[in-house]
């Protein structure tokens, strides 16, 4: 009798168990599904329209172009070739313009509605910024690879070795992953394309200048350089030319912290930017459907 107690028992007793996990199972599936079918969305539309790639394709291989071959003869570089310490700028400027990018996908999805599609259909929360962030990393390959191609073109070289070379594409991509998150806080604030483009412009353009982007720090003027020397631009340059053995800008003796451990201080700005923006703009997301 007692067996047959266990028997009897033993199912409903498991069974709780058994739902619990098939739900968190089927939950987590879901999720993941839906943000790569809004990813999928994404890349099939760079796809059918190349042309919004111009930004990241076009204007990227004009600056390495521009800078290399019209302004290279003209600008310095202590120990070691301009072009070399260009690529390291180049690719902190097109990392931040990533942001652009998600902000115009996600504004072009709720100025015609397709938000409002997406509330419609049995679709998880989050799925849809997620989708957005995934597919625009995805994205992010290809300037990236492109910028790459155009230096070994104009001349610039990996010295430092492929595991090194590993850790500065890393660092880029996790840029570019910071820097998708503003981009879709921006989308979620501001609800046209038009005001996404001037605002984002307004905001990310000085600041890729205001850096060690084309030009040493050593070169501007006293309260720039304290700005450029602070800028996460300037020291995510840096960290890939060390990391590319390529010409750096020499660190004096009373450099800041942040000239002085470029790396780590581009780190830290990743992490802040993530930790910061990404609640931001999920509440402001929120409230822009809701209203």
């Amino acid at each position: 009798m007692s067996a047959s107690m266990t028997d009897t028992a033993g199912p409903s007793l498991r069974a709780p168990v058994s739902d619990a996990v098939r739900h968190d199972v089927q939950q987590s599936r879901g999720f993941a599904h839906d943000v790569w079918v809004i990813a999928r969305r994404g890349l099939t539309h760079m796809k059918r329209q190349p042309e919004q790639l111009s930004d990241a394709t076009i204007k990227t291989v004009v600056f390495v172009l521009l800078f290399a071959y019209v302004f290279g003869g003209a600008i310095k570089v202590p120990g070691g070739s301009y072009r070399e310490f260009l690529m390291g700028g180049i690719f902190a400027q097109t990392l931040v313009f990533t942001a652009f990018g998600v902000a115009l996908a996600l504004a072009n999805d709720r100025k015609n509605q397709a938000v409002d599609r997406f509330r419609s259909l049995p679709i998880t929360q989050g799925a849809v910024l997620g989708g957005h962030a995934v597919a625009s990393l995805l994205k992010s390959f290809l300037p990236i690879t492109l910028m790459s191609l155009c230096g070994l073109i104009v001349g610039w070289r990996i010295e430092n070795g492929l595991f090194h070379a590993l850790i500065g594409y890393a660092l880029m991509f996790a840029f570019a992953f910071a820097m998708i998150w503003v981009g879709i806080l921006f989308g979620s604030l501001v609800p046209t394309p038009e005001g996404v483009t001037g605002i984002a412009f307004a905001a990310l353009f000085p600041v890729t200048f205001v850096a060690s982007t084309f030009v040493p720090v050593t070169s501007m003027p006293a309260g720039l350089k304290t700005i450029a020397e602070w800028n996460p631009v300037t020291t995510l340059a840096d960290a890939l030319r060390i990391q590319f053995g390529n010409p750096v800008t020499p660190v004096r003796s009373d450099a800041p912290w942040s000239m002085a451990n470029p790396g780590l201080y581009t780190v830290l700005w990743i992490i802040g930017i993530v930790l910061v923006c990404s609640p931001v703009a999920i509440r402001s997301y929120q409230r822009s459907i809701a209203s």
